[in-house]
């Protein structure tokens, strides 16, 4: 453990829907320490399933603030009994589940700039939120005030426009709104809000985080070309949300020093930097290393987009975030639901429920599928909102079903022209260095990918994000000390 303790370093965090994780990444930007605090199984008398707490309305989903600064405490305490050298840390930033919000009660600021080296955080924080379990990004529970916000703003490609993306159930700014109904004197008790990402770079700082421009995206609340909130969307939502709120800065801004309860307990640097933290999107794609023209994309039970732009087409499906890497540029997320179930589905009827029949059926059918067209949507699609398999002809015409091997071409070209287009809808463009990184189950498949890579017209890499948020902090970290971009975002 010594030769290691011995390597000067930047620690990215990560706190995440079911547990907060860190990493240690030295100059070389190698991960060289890690560890994690999984909620249900390490903080079981929160009583989290999934890291969260689902209401009696199958909407409201929610998750103790506590058990998150507790999950903070239980990782400190682990680096300081494995011997880590908390001396050797440059600097560190970190990422939050997005969309999600911490209360904090009037008179907590003086409580974090107070702190006592003596006690674990949680205990000293108990009292200091008006909202002791906090809306998470699973909440589907604010229709009503996602309507009242697109109204406000005149309707939903407007607030799109303004802000990156339409009015959604989960979006901070219609979870502020709910509060201030239901719960208006928690509300007027409440001196700050913070997203979780700013909630946690605020325990390290000993004082409220600002609120970095890529998470504060995620609000329905920011003006994404302006860089700053939304005043006909904050009136919507709630009174005096401005001063609760705080200016936003950029996201590679740093926002200050340790808080000294951090140098006296585990022996921090004084000098250690607190890079603004930000949400685990835009995290994963400083983590992805992802440039401008490129895209990553998560084959998953759910596929996902993640495209670097700089003229960003705000639109219904689709959401539009400041970047968190390039403060002049743009990134788009697009979630799509259909995506791996689907492609089993298909493999299961079309294929024998064998992957290998499955590629077979790929390298035998040739590009273009002869004309033959096909979208399989078994679930609600998200992107757009539709349902059933549509199958077309050469001839444009409507059929009924394909013959197997065209059936399984036409759901992997489908899957990946959508994804085309919508992503072209955002403002994205192919560029001559575009390039393709995958992840995921189906990113194993090579014949998958060849077809992903013919779509685009670009070369595709497979990666591996499985660390992509927490690593993608302690580059940012590095990235806020002005270290070599370069070096940090090369390919």
């Amino acid at each position: 453990m010594a030769e290691r303790a011995a390597r000067r370093c930047c620690l990215g965090w990560d706190f995440s829907t079911q547990q907060v994780k860190v990493v240690a990444v030295d100059a070389e930007l190698n991960v060289f320490y890690e560890d994690s605090a999984h909620f249900d199984r390490d903080l079981q008398e929160f009583g989290t399933q999934g890291g969260v707490h689902v209401h009696e309305d199958g909407l409201t989903v929610t998750s103790p603030v506590l058990m998150w600064v507790q999950a903070l405490d239980i990782i400190l305490e682990r680096m300081k009994a494995s011997g880590f050298d908390f001396s050797q840390v440059l600097a560190l930033s970190g990422a939050g589940q997005q969309h999600g919000s911490v209360y904090w009660k009037a008179g907590a600021s003086q409580v974090l700039r107070s702190l006592s080296p003596d006690l674990p955080l949680h205990k000293q924080l108990q009292a200091c939120f008006s909202i002791s379990d906090s809306p998470v990004w699973m909440d589907s529970s604010t229709t009503a005030q996602c309507r009242q916000l697109e109204a406000a703003v005149g309707g939903a490609q407007a607030l799109s426009c303004l802000t990156g993306s339409r009015a959604y159930e989960r979006f901070t700014g219609n979870q502020i709104a709910k509060i201030y109904q239901q719960n208006p004197e928690a509300y007027s008790h409440t001196e700050r809000i913070s997203l979780v990402s700013s909630f946690a770079a605020s325990l390290f700082l000993g004082s409220y985080s600002p609120i970095d421009c890529s998470d504060g995206s995620g609000m329905n609340l920011l003006q994404i070309k302006d860089k700053v909130w939304s005043r006909v969307c904050l009136a919507a939502c709630a009174p005096h949300l401005e001063e609760k709120l705080g200016s936003p800065v950029p996201s590679c801004s740093v926002v200050g020093a340790i808080s000294s309860y951090y140098v006296q307990r585990y022996g921090f640097p004084p000098g250690c930097q607190v890079v603004a933290f930000t949400g685990d999107n835009p995290a994963s794609l400083a983590g992805m290393r992802l440039e401008e023209g490129d895209i990553a994309v998560s084959l998953g039970t759910s596929d996902t987009l993640f495209l670097w732009l700089q003229e960003p087409m705000p639109a219904l499906e689709g959401h539009i975030f400041c970047n968190p890497v390039g403060s002049q540029h743009y990134m788009a997320l697009l979630c799509f639901k259909n995506g791996s179930l689907m492609r089993e589905k298909i493999r299961d009827e079309s294929a024998s429920c064998s992957w290998s029949e499955f590629s077979e059926a790929l390298r035998s059918t040739e590009m273009g599928n002869g004309g033959n067209l096909g979208f399989y949507f078994d679930v609600m699609e998200i992107t757009p909102e539709i349902i059933g398999r549509h199958r077309f002809s050469a001839e444009n015409h409507k059929v009924p079903a394909f013959p197997r091997d065209v059936e399984i071409r036409a759901l992997i070209e489908g899957q990946f022209m959508a994804k085309r287009i919508h992503a072209e809808g955002l403002g994205y463009r192919v560029m001559p260095k575009t390039k393709i990184l995958a992840t995921g189950g189906a990113s194993h498949n090579r014949d998958i990918l060849q077809v992903l890579a013919d779509v685009f017209g670009a070369p595709v890499y497979v990666i591996d994000t499985a660390n992509s948020a927490c690593v993608g902090s302690a580059y940012r970290a590095f990235h806020g000390l002005r270290g070599p971009p370069s070096t940090i975002r090369q390919a």
